[in-house]
């Protein structure tokens, strides 16, 4: 018999328990008022950006996030098309596939509308030395979220329109911006060596454990999320691994956020 993950799925039936009523009842208790959430919003499943906007004194908690996991905060941007700064929203440490997807479905009940994330990943194949960043355009579906939103399949991918953001190059970026796919793992302590072998049979770049589940929600609820990999690491095979970059990489992943909140509202003509 199929596993559980795999069976009994009814992929178009409604859910009886709804981030919308999950934030009625946490504003109730934890006495939240009513209001939106910043348009564009980050995961940071590391940390790293939140606690570099943290230092420079650049983060002001947003009082209307109302989860009863984390704390969202705003921080502010230039840039084109953002004018004379654009208000976004960041969660730190946001690790996982499925706690990912429980705060992206709380996000754009709250009024989100583009979800980013960029996460730390282990390099598979070696398109540079780390560190650096891939738009990811495609993730191997090993965890468990994504198969409750959308039907089994080897890969789920970014939405295309969202892929037509990055036609040309991101400017500002020490180095190119590489793009494919990756791996998407439940188990970062399973990478065993025969899986990272299929994998590179495959041509997937990277392991990380967000993007598959990210993408299967985006396309099952019609969301924009588009997710990035900070190549960061050899899996610690080797000492002197996890050299993220200046500011343990925070810098870089701000201009790689401007740049793709700014081709995301222009495209879109949004509001900021």
């Amino acid at each position: 018999m199929p596993p559980p993950l795999l069976s009994g799925k009814r992929h178009h039936e409604a859910s009886v328990f709804t981030p919308e009523n999950l934030l009625r009842e946490a504003r109730r208790q934890l006495s939240v008022p009513e209001g939106a959430v910043a348009p564009v919003c980050v995961l940071d499943p590391d940390g790293d950006i939140l606690r570099y906007l943290d230092r420079n004194g650049r983060l002001e908690a947003n009082p209307n996030w109302a989860c009863y996991h984390t704390t969202l905060h705003n921080f502010s941007l230039d840039g084109p098309a953002l004018g004379d700064g654009l208000a976004l929203g960041i969660i730190g440490c946001a690790v996982g596939a499925s706690f990912a997807v429980l705060l992206a479905e709380q996000l754009f009940a709250s009024g989100c509308r583009l979800l980013i994330s960029v996460t730390s990943s282990g390099q598979i194949l070696p398109v540079r030395e780390p560190p650096y960043f891939i738009l990811i355009e495609k993730a191997l579906r090993d965890e468990g979220t994504s198969y409750h939103y959308l039907p089994a399949a080897e890969y789920v991918s970014i939405p295309d329109a969202l892929l037509e953001l990055f036609e040309d190059d991101v400017p500002g970026l020490e180095e190119p911006l590489a793009r494919g796919a990756v791996w998407t793992t439940d188990a970062p302590f399973r990478e065993t060596r025969s899986a990272i072998e299929l994998c590179r049979s495959k041509g997937i770049l990277a392991v990380e454990m967000e993007a598959a589940a990210l993408y299967a929600f985006a396309r099952a609820r019609g969301h924009p999320v588009i997710c990035f990999a900070h190549i960061t690491n050899r899996m610690a095979s080797a000492a002197g691994d996890f050299e993220k970059g200046a500011a343990a990489g925070s810098i870089e992943a701000l201009r790689l956020i401007q740049a793709t909140a700014s081709r995301w509202l222009a495209h879109n003509n949004e509001s900021r």
